[in-house]
């Protein structure tokens, strides 16, 4: 969820925007600065220079200037000071201080509140966000992970039966519905996934639309986009509301005989410390939040995964031969949890593929304090005010923290390297207080499609690799991914 993406403005918001720059540049020049603050940096034309380098693209920007200006620097822009921490030592306290000095409402809570709903996550305050964090985490607890697996096997053969024996098909598209309906399953239940599936993915088809670049400036402009958006988060809450109500009433009356695994109920069950509840609308709030955090990721690392290891044959085989060692019987024993465990390339595979092609590829935070942050033996004072960033994308590609980091190379992670070990080198799920507490849900869910796919069928990308969407919200392939399908035999 923490995403921002490259922004080409129309005509009315670069006018807008411009405007806006020189008002707040002119204030922001005055502001006082500790002596030991970090270099600032100035780009082009006073003004509009930094302004129009973040635009071109954010990720060359924030390259740039760490070859540069080093590690800790601060980029003038819109009329805000953005001071970024690039590198291992530089991002600890970005990942490692709490809201009180490093928070994420006053950076995500205004956008995402139209899709979310209030008192939800990033628009609900701290303490209460917390404690829905908290269940989320026991929704995703190991015993109930162990239950997804042969849920989310199921689906996905389900699926390819759709495919046939052989033919072609746009993998990113394919993996996609495949994510949503494997989530559903797991996230929203059994009653959602068979009787509501097809309206509710609808719904979050708009709600996804509806959260555009202009909506991280503007959340409530007048665009069809929007109108869109609020309308299916209305007809969400009515849609679900009939399932939340059967669930309390289950529960009130105690008539339920099957314990339910899905995490619709936490978020029915869940009391806050206060003795309150949530409410229909904010059950609502937490699974769509749930989805938009999970589906896009999970369904964007599986379709990198699947590209980058089809197209090197010898990681290929490696692989396959991880599943006969594995399973024994590839063609008919049901997958577990502790089979997943023991798929070590695989997963090494999709963490590889997350440092390469992380779907978030910039992070933000609003200091509230100064602090202070430190690199190569000289300290600088971050005050507050200040907007903090950094980036997993140019991170996790430092020669100095990875070898050869625009490889595809699974062995980094392994005992004899682990490249990933030293603290906040690695940042595919985030790293610190804020980490994705979704990832063990995610490592799941992508290497059980993945490990069927590949038993299933032999995969030829069409075409070279195609280039990342800097252009997306959350990043992920740009245009199709066309590939070959072939069904193996017995």
């Amino acid at each position: 969820m923490d995403a921002i993406r490259e922004m080409p403005p129309t005509d009315l918001l670069a006018g807008a925007a411009l405007v806006a720059c020189v008002f707040l540049a002119l204030i922001a020049a005055f502001r006082r600065s500790p002596k030991n603050a970090p270099p600032v940096v100035r780009m082009g034309v006073p003004v509009f220079g930094n302004f129009a380098a973040f635009i071109r693209s954010p990720l060359n920007m924030i390259r740039e200037c760490y070859e540069k200006y080093g590690a800790v620097y601060t980029v003038p822009l819109m009329g805000f000071n953005f001071t970024f921490l690039v590198g291992p030592e530089a991002q600890a306290p970005f990942f490692k201080l709490n809201d009180e000095t490093m928070s994420q409402n006053e950076v995500y809570g205004r956008y995402t509140k139209p899709v979310f709903g209030a008192d939800v996550v990033y628009a609900a305050d701290p303490k209460k966000r917390n404690q829905q964090m908290q269940h989320m985490a026991y929704g995703l607890r190991t015993a109930r992970l162990k239950s997804y697996v042969p849920m989310i096997e199921k689906e996905t053969r389900n699926f390819l039966k759709t495919w046939g024996d052989s033919g072609e098909v746009d993998l990113a598209s394919a993996l996609s519905r495949l994510t949503i309906l494997t989530a559903s399953r797991c996230l929203h239940g059994d009653e959602v996934r068979e009787n509501l599936f097809e309206e509710v993915a609808r719904l979050f088809h708009d709600l996804d639309e509806g959260m555009t670049p202009l909506s991280v400036f503007l959340p409530h402009a007048p665009i069809p986009a929007h109108f869109r958006r609020d309308k299916a988060r209305k007809e969400m809450v009515t849609v679900l509301s009939s399932v939340i109500s059967a669930r309390r009433a289950e529960q009130a009356s105690g008539t339920s005989t099957v314990e339910k695994t899905d995490l619709l109920q936490v978020f029915v069950d869940m009391k806050y410390k206060d003795g309150s509840t949530n409410t229909d609308d904010q059950v609502v709030g937490l699974l769509i939040a749930l989805l938009f955090a999970g589906q896009h990721t999970s369904s964007i690392t599986s379709t990198w995964t699947t590209l980058l290891t089809t197209r090197d044959p010898k990681m290929l085989e490696r692989l396959l031969e991880e599943q006969e060692t594995v399973l024994k019987d590839t063609q008919n024993t049901p997958l577990t949890w502790e089979h997943l465990g023991e798929m070590e390339l695989l997963h090494d595979c999709m963490r590889e593929t997350l440092r390469m092609y992380p779907p978030l590829i910039l992070l933000l935070r609003m200091a509230k304090k100064d602090f202070t942050v430190t690199s190569k033996g000289q300290s600088f004072t971050v005050p507050k005010g200040h907007f903090v960033g950094t980036s997993p994308h140019v991170a996790m590609r430092l020669p100095t923290v990875f070898k050869n980091p625009d490889e595809f190379d699974p062995d980094r992670f392994g005992p004899e390297r682990q490249e990933h070990k030293q603290p906040f080198a690695y940042l595919g799920f985030g790293a610190g207080m804020h980490q994705c507490m979704g990832q063990q849900f995610a490592f799941v869910q992508v290497k059980t499609i993945l490990s069927v796919l590949l038993r299933e069928y032999k995969i030829e990308m069409v075409g070279e690799l195609p280039p990342a969407d800097f252009n997306a919200m959350v990043v992920g392939p740009k245009g199709k991914c066309t590939v070959r399908y072939t069904k193996k035999t017995a």
